[in-house]
């Protein structure tokens, strides 16, 4: 298991720090704690326009939890580069599985050809995000931690907005002249485990 002063860190993105924006994310999504899916080489560039969410599916064993979701680019080398991202704040009822979208915020990116989109999911990214503590309290006044799993269940699933015919498909006809595709997510049940300060995700 990692240790406290290991928590799932956070690599580039909407920061205002020299280490903000587009970054490799190779090492993040090395860690045992980070989970990602990626869908096929694309045959055409593939332009995202507008607001990308992903719809969860999430059980959690304490009720509390942060999940954080990104987009990736990645190239024909393999090179994962972060496009945009977003977090939410997750409470449930014990371990019921419960919906959620975590909203990425607005893009305008060209998937080259040959670039595959990946998503990419964690408990956390520190110290971008503040720390959950997993016991529902804020995390300013939180004075314990709570050990915490997150399980990722079928039928989530990523909405990526872009140009209509783009993906040689209409897709969803949006009120602004684009599209918008879900594509689901294809898996097993996935566990997240946070444990105090860490996150360690654990393959099935």
């Amino acid at each position: 298991e990692q240790g406290a002063a290991d928590p799932t860190p956070s690599v580039g993105g909407a920061l205002l720090s020299r280490g903000a924006g587009p970054r490799d994310n190779g090492a993040l999504e090395a860690r045992e704690d980070v989970l990602t899916f990626t869908g096929p080489p694309l045959p055409a560039p593939l332009d995202a326009l507008g607001p990308v969410a992903a719809r969860l599916r999430v059980s959690v064993d304490t009720g509390h939890a942060d999940i954080v979701a990104r987009l990736c680019d990645v190239d024909g080398a393999g090179r994962s580069v972060n496009v945009c991202d977003g977090v939410v704040r997750v409470a449930t009822e014990g371990e019921r599985i419960t919906e959620v979208t975590v909203p990425l915020g607005d893009t305008a990116h060209r998937f080259a050809a040959g670039h595959r989109v990946r998503l990419q999911l964690s408990g956390g990214a520190h110290p971008r995000y503040a720390r959950n503590p997993g016991t529902g309290e804020p995390s300013a006044e939180a004075t314990r931690l709570t050990p915490v799993r997150i399980t990722l269940h079928p039928s989530s699933a990523l909405t990526l907005p872009h140009e209509p015919g783009a993906d040689g498909t209409d897709g969803t006809d949006r009120a602004d002249g684009t599209a918008s595709d879900e594509a689901p997510l294809r898996h097993r049940p996935e566990p997240l485990h946070q444990r105090g300060h860490e996150q360690q995700h654990q393959r099935q």
